[in-house]
C-alpha cells in the first residue's frame, strides 16, 4: 500500500485513477475454475475435453438493446454454454444449418404452434432450454413426421419408449404425436436419462438418440481402457456422433444469429394454443367449425388424432388457438349431442363377418366392437351397426346401397365422391388393372355416382386379407409366388414402387 502512496504523492490523481481501473479489472477477471468440469467417481479428466454442461441456470440476461421474443427467452435459458463448447464436429454441423438458405424459415413456421409451450414446460422443470431445439434435431417440429424405425411425433418416440412413457397408441390415438402428451413425457425421459449419467446432458442426448444401454456400454470400453468417458471421447453409433452436436450448433446459431449470419423468424414470446377438455365423441372438422377456425389448421393442432375424429370413451385434451378457446368452449356446451359425430347405419344381412364389414368401410375390428359395445365376434343378421364416418371425409366406399349382387361372377359398385380406382381395388382385393379391364376404362378418373362392374371371383368377400411382414431376402415374385396372388395385385393393394424393404407391412388379399 505505501507503493501506492508513494505514487500518488510523485505522480497524483490521473495515476491514482489508472491503478484503481487495473485493480478493478483484476478483481472482475473471470477465474478459470469457473468453466473446468467437475470429476465424478470413476471418470477421468481429460484437458483437452470441452467443458462440462453445469445443470444449473447460469442467469444468463438478454442484451438490453435486444427486443424481447422467445428467442430471447429461449436464450436466457441455455445451461449448455453452447458458445463455449469449440469442437470441429460443432463446426460441421453448424456448416451444414446455415448452408440450408430455408431452413429456419420453413421449420420456424411449424414450431411457432408448440416452442412456446416446450418452453415454458421447461422452465417449470428447470431444465436447459437447450432441450427446447431438441424436437428441430428429431422432426423439425413436424408431430406428424415418422421414420424408418416407426419413431412418431415432435419427440420421435418409437411404439415401446412411448408405451413406457404412457402415451397411449390405438386405431384411433397416437399419444406420440399429441403436442402435450408427448412433450411431458420427452420431459421425463430426458429428466431420468439426466439422472442416470450423474448430471451429464450431453451423455443423456446421446442416451435420448441411441439408448441409454448403448451409451452406458461405450462408458464401459472406455473405463476398461483408462480413457475418458465424456461424450466426446466416446465410441458411439456414427448417427449419435452427429446428434449432440447437431443440437449444439443450432444452440450456437440461436445463442447469435447476426454473428453466424442467420435470419430468425419473429417469434413472439407467447401462448398459441389453449387446452380444452373434451369427454365425448367429436369430429375434427366439427370442432374446426365451432372454433371458426380451418379444419387444416385444428389438425395440425391435434395431429394425434389419426382418424380425424376423437374415440368413443375416454377424456382428452384438444388444442384451439388462444384467441378462439372462449368461442369454442362455448359453442360445444351448446352443440347437441347428437350433432357432435356423424355415424353410418348398417343393416347386418346374411354372410357379413365383422371383419369384412371394417374392411369394407374402412375402420378396423377394435374400432367397430368399441363404438357398438361388441364383445369378441359375433354378430347377427338384421343388427343395426353404427359405423363411424372417419372425420370430414365422405361416406365409405362400399355405403349400404352401394353394391347389389348381380350374378355369382359380379358385383356392382357406384363410385361415392372422393372414391379412387387404388382404394376401391384395395378394398375388395383387385388390383387396378383389373378394374379397368373389366369395366373398358382407359383413364383412372372416375366420377361420383358411376356404377362399376367388379369380378367377384377376387372380391374381398371371397379372399381372406392379411397383413405380411417382408423378410430379409424376400421379393414381389417370391411372395406373389408364396400366396399364390399376382405382383401386380401387391403393388396395387400397397401402392407400391419397384422395391420393397425388410420390416415392410404389405396388405394381401389371398384365396
Amino acid at each position: 500500500m505505501r507503493f501506492y502512496q508513494k505514487l500518488l504523492i510523485s505522480h497524483g490523481k490521473t495515476c491514482l485513477a489508472l491503478i484503481l481501473a487495473v485493480l478493478a479489472g483484476c478483481q472482475s477477471s473471470p477465474s478459470l475454475q469457473q468453466h473446468e468440469p467437475s470429476l465424478k467417481p470413476g471418470r477421468t479428466a481429460e484437458p483437452a475435453s470441452p467443458p462440462r454442461a453445469s445443470s444449473k441456470p447460469r442467469a444468463r440476461q438478454a442484451a438490453p438493446e435486444e427486443p424481447h421474443t422467445l428467442w430471447s427467452r429461449i436464450r436466457q435459458g441455455f445451461l449448455l454454454d453452447p458458445a463455449l463448447i469449440d469442437n470441429p464436429r460443432i463446426d460441421q454441423q453448424r456448416l451444414a444449418f446455415l448452408n440450408q438458405t430455408r431452413y429456419f424459415e420453413v421449420s420456424g413456421e411449424r414450431a411457432q404452434r408448440y416452442l412456446h409451450y416446450v418452453v415454458e414446460q421447461l422452465e417449470a422443470r428447470e431444465l436447459p432450454q437447450e432441450l427446447a431445439l431438441l424436437p428441430f434435431v428429431e422432426s423439425s417440429y413436424n408431430p406428424m413426421a415418422y421414420s424408418s424405425a416407426h419413431a412418431a411425433g415432435l419427440w420421435q418416440f418409437i411404439p415401446s419408449t412411448g408405451q413406457q412413457f404412457s402415451l397411449r397408441q390405438d386405431w384411433w390415438y397416437d399419444g406420440r404425436r399429441d403436442v402435450v402428451a408427448s412433450t411431458q413425457a420427452a420431459m421425463d425421459y430426458l429428466t431420468q436419462l439426466n439422472e442416470r449419467f450423474d448430471g451429464d446432458w450431453l451423455l443423456a442426448l446421446a442416451a435420448y438418440n441411441c439408448g441409454e444401454g448403448c451409451v452406458g456400454r461405450a462408458i464401459q470400453r472406455n473405463q476398461a481402457l483408462n480413457l475418458p468417458t465424456d461424450y466426446w471421447n466416446l465410441q458411439l453409433p456414427r448417427e449419435t456422433m452427429n446428434y449432440v452436436p447437431k443440437l449444439l450448433a443450432l444452440a450456437q446459431i440461436i445463442d447469435s444469429p447476426t454473428q453466424h449470419g442467420a435470419a430468425l423468424p419473429e417469434l413472439p414470446d407467447e401462448p398459441y394454443f389453449a387446452e380444452i377438455t373434451i369427454e365425448h365423441q367429436l369430429e375434427l372438422s366439427k370442432a374446426a367449425e365451432l372454433a371458426d377456425i380451418s379444419t387444416d389448421e385444428l389438425l395440425r393442432l391435434n395431429p394425434a388424432f389419426k382418424q380425424r375424429i376423437t374415440a368413443p370413451q375416454g377424456t382428452y385434451q384438444m388444442l384451439v388457438p388462444v384467441d378462439r378457446a372462449e368461442q369454442f368452449s362455448a359453442a360445444l356446451a351448446a352443440l347437441p349431442e347428437d350433432q357432435r359425430v356423424n355415424y353410418q347405419r348398417y343393416q347386418v344381412r346374411s354372410g357379413d363377418t365383422l371383419s369384412q364389414i371394417a374392411r369394407r368401410y374402412q375402420v378396423s375390428v377394435g374400432a367397430l366392437r368399441e363404438v357398438n359395445s361388441i364383445n369378441g365376434n359375433l354378430i347377427r343378421v338384421g343388427q343395426t351397426l353404427m359405423l363411424p364416418r372417419l372425420g370430414d371425409s365422405e361416406p365409405a366406399p362400399q355405403s349400404v346401397a352401394a353394391i347389389a349382387a348381380t350374378t355369382p361372377q359380379e358385383l356392382r359398385y357406384q363410385v361415392q365422391p372422393g372414391d379412387n380406382l387404388w382404394a376401391i381395388a384395395r378394398n375388395h382385393g383387385l388390383s387396378v388393372s383389373q378394374i379397368k379391364q373389366h369395366n373398358g376404362l382407359e383413364s383412372p378418373a372416375l366420377r361420383a355416382g358411376q356404377t362399376l362392374r367388379l369380378p367377384a371371383a377376387a372380391s374381398a368377400s371371397q379372399n381372406r386379407s392379411m397383413t405380411y411382414t417382408v423378410k430379409s431376402g424376400d421379393s414381389l415374385y417370391s411372395i406373389a409366388r408364396q400366396f399364390k396372388v399376382e405382383i401386380q395385385n401387391i403393388r396395387d393393394w400397397n401402392q407400391l414402387g419397384r422395391h420393397i424393404q425388410p420390416g415392410q407391412q404389405l396388405t394381401l388379399f389371398v384365396p
